[in-house]
């Protein structure tokens, strides 16, 4: 049995063994089914919109929801540098334009001023900004309030990169029901899992609707196979959908048990001069990942020093998300930067932060940590 400690492991027991038991009895092993229709509902239910489709990621869910605004060629989509890889590939998959933006330092989430400035260029370029796309970063929400009146003063539609939010909120509403649609991930590290898989919520049921025709092949209401423009094979299966609807009973229990790590990260690291949680004073972060950032000049120590001394532990962590502008796969890109998303892959360190975590797997991390500490 493997010693290891990893950043977030699935946390699947009992009950999701259950729900998956069922769902096979019951004869629904095609892709669609009841278990489907009924995950949609409860998602759609937690995060206060009005319909959702289950799809195969959260970057297909993204790259339907980009569609859906008219995002294509010659038109550009404002996406933040920080954050994974994902984001900006929906934009390519449309044929537009990622023009990236960099992040605000304390949390890690787009910096709405520089958006601001941006939407300000493109349209003095008179270039169409299909839409912006914020990311709620390691579960903690952009900043909205800001940031919606902002786009719908440009006519410029919102689409929420919320993959890492699902149970976070923002000013007491929930994540997932910001701007015109919003993307989540279930994939296997992320807050609930449906194995791999993701959804799209949204108050707006006929983009709901449009982007689940989309999702099957774009086929047409007819006995034989009839398409008139081009789909997508992008729905979730009715198997895995039974997994995530016995995940999303666990989640608030998941959400508690990473709180209470980030809590004792939080002490751990309280007298440690130059180290700081990224985001620490959201109080409705879901917590997916606790960060921390290091100032190696105040510290003495190093992000990567920690990762190292972890690592020796068989201790998984992990730097911050390498800023787009930085791949190179988007070498050349756009952006308006200052340095923050730069800063914060070259001092910040997510620290293992799953709810799967036994008491005496996070004794061995927070003992780890602390000796490394006690040595400084």
């Amino acid at each position: 049995m493997s010693t290891r400690i990893h950043l977030s492991a699935p946390d699947v027991g009992p009950l999701e063994e259950s729900y998956l038991t069922r769902a096979l009895r019951s004869g629904w092993a095609a892709p669609a089914g009841p278990e489907l229709d009924e995950f949609e509902r409860e998602v759609a239910e937690r995060t206060g919109t009005r319909a959702a489709v289950a799809v195969s990621s959260g970057t297909a869910a993204l790259h339907l929801a980009l569609l859906s605004t008219g995002a294509g060629p010659g038109t550009v989509v404002v996406v933040p540098s920080l954050t994974f890889v994902a984001t900006a590939n929906a934009v390519r998959y449309t044929g537009a334009e990622p023009v990236f933006v960099d992040c605000d330092p304390e949390t890690g989430n787009i910096d709405v001023a520089l958006v601001g400035d941006l939407l300000d260029s493109m349209r003095a370029q008179r270039r169409r900004i299909a839409a912006v796309v914020p990311v709620d970063m390691f579960g903690c929400c952009a900043d909205y309030t800001s940031l919606l009146p902002l786009c719908a003063a440009a006519g410029v539609p919102v689409v929420a990169d919320a993959a890492e939010a699902l149970g976070a909120s923002h000013h007491g509403r929930p994540a997932g029901s910001f701007g015109r649609a919003a993307a989540l991930s279930f994939n296997g590290n992320k807050i609930i899992t449906t194995s791999g898989g993701g959804m799209l919520v949204s108050d707006d049921v006929d983009l709901i609707r449009r982007c689940r025709y989309l999702s099957t092949q774009a086929r047409q209401p007819a006995v034989h196979y009839e398409h008139s423009e081009t789909g997508y094979n992008y729905r979730l299966s009715n198997l895995l959908a039974a997994l995530g609807r016995a995940q999303l009973r666990r989640l608030d229990g998941m959400i508690a048990r990473r709180r209470r790590l980030r809590e004792r990260y939080a002490k751990l690291f309280a007298a440690a001069p130059g180290v700081r949680l990224l985001a620490e004073g959201d109080a409705g972060a879901n917590c997916w990942l606790s960060v921390i950032v290091v100032d190696p000049v105040q510290a003495g120590w190093t992000a990567q020093d920690l990762a190292r001394h972890l690592g020796g532990a068989d201790i998984e962590t992990r730097p911050v998300w390498k800023p787009m502008h930085l791949q190179p796969a988007f070498a050349g890109s756009r952006g308006l930067l200052t340095g923050a998303a730069e800063r914060l892959f070259a001092h910040g360190l997510a620290l293992p932060s799953g709810s799967s975590l036994t008491e005496d797997q996070i004794d061995r991390l927070t003992g780890r940590v602390k000796q490394f500490l006690d040595r400084r």
